[in-house]
């Protein structure tokens, strides 16, 4: 006779693996209405064929899920582990990043293929064994690295289509609700003893915690992220040009890329390349694909500076997690609404490099490679964004990237001491 925690186990797999397969959908998905060159291409380094996207999140399940824990799986191609492995080198070697839209074989279908035999094993796994608090912790830990690329399929080709002269569109979208944006509210923050980092039973990254404490200085935050019409004003007011508001290495960046506009800004500043297509600016959505260096440019423009990843995260705890994330269906930031506005629309630079927290330890074996091995040169952001599913989100988490980098759908929102 089954007992009540074994009944509650069971029904707590059933949903983890519903879950599993409808994140595994919606990874194809999100790929209907391509032609398969879409699916090929590769429009720079830091980017990677949607194709890729889909071999390597099956990849994962099958090097740190099913090898390790089902007997009798067979692999489906030996040969796919070198080319879909990205940066784990315990599990092995890796093709060169760089090159992985030189990769026309495996054919889409294959990958196709691939994905459904990886899943159907998935399916005998659960049926054996998902109860097991093993499985599900690691299992619920390549449902959220497939969610993390699942935001990056649609960065990507948002790069990728905007080196296109015909300007082609990922999908249609919903015309936008154009309005002003509503003013700019500062919050006081007290300031003082404080807790960052997770501390719960919930999933989380290894890198969110431990939590511990911390010491805030009084200090104000914007209620809403930095606007388009508020960064054009920075734009007409020559802050490109002006070598006093950069960090060295973020004027040397502009120089030698010839910035003079946020990623995908028309020259006249009207219109900017959207998931849409081209698409007229709206003034009062949230200023995006901004690099660290254009975010803290800004900052200084405008008097501010950026949050600390603490006061972000001290202001967001206990705030819904609510807003324009993916599954809005807009796929682009949209205006803030009225009140204090946390999540989704753009990831929000802090002035905080990505570093471990005290107490912080790696997982075991090449899994621990996940976020550990970056705490170097990288920025934290918070917030999620506009392409990011609201489960996979909480007021811990921490994104981190390059200062440089700005594909991704980066914004900021602005701080200033007080006292």
């Amino acid at each position: 006779m089954m007992q009540p925690s074994d009944v509650r186990a069971s029904c707590e797999s059933e949903r983890q693996l519903d879950r599993l397969l409808a994140v595994r959908a919606l990874s194809v998905d999100l790929c209907q209405g391509l032609e398969p060159e879409d699916l090929v291409a590769q429009s720079m380094p830091d980017a990677s064929p949607l194709k890729w996207h889909l071999a390597h999140t099956t990849w994962f399940f099958e090097t740190f899920v099913l090898r390790p824990r089902l007997p009798d799986y067979r692999v489906f191609d030996p040969g796919f582990a070198e080319l879909f492995n990205s940066y784990y080198v315990g599990a092995g070697p890796r093709y060169l990043r760089a090159a992985r839209g030189m990769l026309t074989r495996p054919a889409l279908r294959t990958v196709l293929q691939y994905r459904s035999h990886v899943e159907q094993a998935l399916r005998r796994l659960f049926e054996r064994d998902g109860a097991s608090d093993e499985i599900q912790a690691i299992v619920e830990l390549g449902i959220h690295h497939e969610q993390q690329h699942q935001e990056l399929m649609l960065t990507d080709v948002l790069h990728l289509f905007s080196l296109n002269p015909l300007k082609p569109a990922w999908r249609d979208l919903p015309a936008p609700t154009r309005h002003a944006a509503r003013p700019l509210h500062w919050l006081e923050r007290p300031g003082g003893r404080d807790a960052l980092g997770y501390d719960g039973g919930a999933f989380h990254f290894d890198h969110e915690a431990p939590a511990h404490t911390v010491w805030l200085q009084p200090h104000a935050i914007a209620d809403r992220a930095v606007c388009n019409a508020e960064f054009a004003d920075f734009v007409r007011d020559a802050g490109y040009r002006n070598p006093l508001l950069w960090l060295s290495d973020g004027w040397a960046t502009v120089q030698r890329e010839q910035w003079r506009a946020p990623l995908y800004w028309s020259e006249d500043a009207q219109s900017q390349f959207t998931l849409g297509g081209e698409c007229e600016l709206d003034p009062a959505a949230p200023a995006c694909h901004l690099s660290y260096f254009e975010a803290d440019a800004f900052a200084r423009w405008a008097g501010c500076r950026l949050p600390t990843e603490a006061e972000w995260e001290s202001f967001a705890r206990g705030q819904p997690v609510e807003g324009n994330l993916l599954g809005s269906g807009l796929f682009r930031p949209a205006p803030a609404g009225d009140g204090p506005q946390c999540f989704g629309d753009v990831w929000e630079w802090c002035a905080s490099a990505f570093l471990a927290y005290p107490g912080f330890r790696p997982a075991a074996g090449a899994v621990g490679e996940y976020n550990g091995k970056f705490m170097s040169g990288q920025m934290v952001l918070r917030g999620g964004s506009c392409v990011t599913p609201r489960d996979h989100l909480r007021p811990s988490y921490r994104n981190f990237f390059y200062p440089h980098q700005r594909w991704q759908f980066m914004g900021l929102r602005l701080a200033r001491d007080l006292g």
